[in-house]
């Protein structure tokens, strides 16, 4: 029996939609005791809260799909298209949540000060470009909470994601480039010790102050890359799996070598879930994706329950927050997400366009070449 990776990736019934899911809800099981003051579960275990564990995984994915989209469409325009269809039309939506919504109403100013306050704008602007990071505070709002002025603290990762977009962009068409003049397996081998590179240069240096989140995202993301484009040499073994996890477990007696277990092991316990397992689970996929809702919601929806319920507990935080969350996520991707994402093949229009452009261009300097010619005879 052919138990590759490659003939797993070739179907789209797959777990990543509910890997997701569990991620983006570990997320917000994590922040419902950092945003009441209290020390969350693992981390004084192992070095990492459930949040961050989950955000690695969110990387792990992100880079495995995002490099099988890539491949698959072979177009550079069409790759961006996509990924800005992904991220920012839902994060738009949110940014206007969050705004006039949560904003407006927990905010401690008067409507007009608020809307006209240059930060206002400035917190809409950059948190729907994620150009130059993200900005976390809006006017008077969520002052008095526990963990005072952050609207939306989870947002810190998408300027990260956009990042590892264009460095697989780059990377690839650079390789690309080279792999003309060399032999073909060259793409591959270059490509997994760019990424081997990373996770020593990672696992080595991750105790540094401050932390170097590029360095680590980038680490993660490039691995999930490297096994979509070596899909066809791994094997998706259960007694491997098992090892890998039973050793993972193992290492969590100290932080440093379950660091170094997780970024090694991690990229291939998450692909191996996300396609060997089968059954009732992959029933979810019928229902969508609320994965990138509940993350982008979350972190709001939970400093108002904080704001409107002082003092209120862990179990209820937990519970009140995923209610709303899910239900606004389920909005996000019925009416937003979903909706959008048909029009990933409208990216013809700009190819057209840029087509166009580049041929005007090109016939104006022919032209000019020409008539310059002849002015000089």
């Amino acid at each position: 029996m052919n138990n590759r990776l490659s003939v797993y990736s070739d179907s789209r019934d797959n777990n990543f939609n509910l890997i997701r899911f569990v991620a983006a809800s570990l997320v917000l099981f994590s922040h419902s005791y950092a945003l009441i003051q209290l020390p969350g579960p693992m981390v004084q275990l192992i070095g990492m809260s459930w949040a961050t564990i989950a955000v690695n995984v969110f990387f792990i994915t992100s880079g495995f799909l995002v490099a099988g989209s890539l491949f698959a469409r072979n177009n550079l325009l069409a790759f961006i298209w996509a990924r800005v269809l992904r991220i920012y039309p839902a994060l738009i939506v949110a940014m206007i949540f969050c705004v006039f919504f949560i904003g407006w109403y927990f905010t401690t100013e008067s409507s007009v000060s608020y809307f006209s306050d240059p930060e206002t704008i400035k917190f809409f602007i950059r948190n729907t470009t994620l150009f130059n990071g993200v900005r976390y505070e809006l006017p008077g709002v969520f002052e008095s909470n526990l963990y005072p002025g952050t609207v939306n603290g989870s947002l810190w990762t998408l300027p990260f994601e956009i990042d590892m977009y264009a460095y697989l962009a780059l990377i690839c068409c650079a390789l690309t480039y080279v792999k003309k003049y060399i032999d073909k397996e060259f793409f591959k081998a270059a490509f997994f010790l760019i990424t081997f590179t990373a996770v020593a240069i990672a696992a080595y240096s991750h105790s540094s102050d401050p932390v170097n989140y590029d360095l680590h995202f980038f680490a993660l993301f490039f691995s999930g890359s490297c096994f979509f484009l070596l899909r066809e040499h791994i094997c998706m073994s259960f007694r491997l799996f098992a090892l890998l996890a039973i050793l993972l477990f193992l290492s969590a007696f100290n932080q440093d070598i379950f660091y170094f277990s997780f970024i090694l092991f991690s990229p291939y316990l998450v692909i191996y879930l996300a396609y060997v397992p089968g059954g009732l689970i992959r029933n979810l996929n019928k229902l969508g994706d609320y994965s990138y809702g509940i993350y982008i919601y979350a972190f709001p929806v939970q400093q108002s329950i904080s704001a409107l319920f002082p003092g209120v507990s862990v179990s209820t935080m937990i519970t009140l927050s995923f209610t709303i969350t899910l239900l606004l996520a389920c909005l996000s991707w019925h009416l937003v997400e979903k909706n959008i994402l048909r029009f990933k093949g409208s990216y013809v229009i700009f190819e057209g366009f840029i087509r166009k452009l580049h041929n005007k261009i090109s016939f104006r300097f022919l032209c000019l070449r020409v008539c310059g010619k002849e002015r000089k005879k």
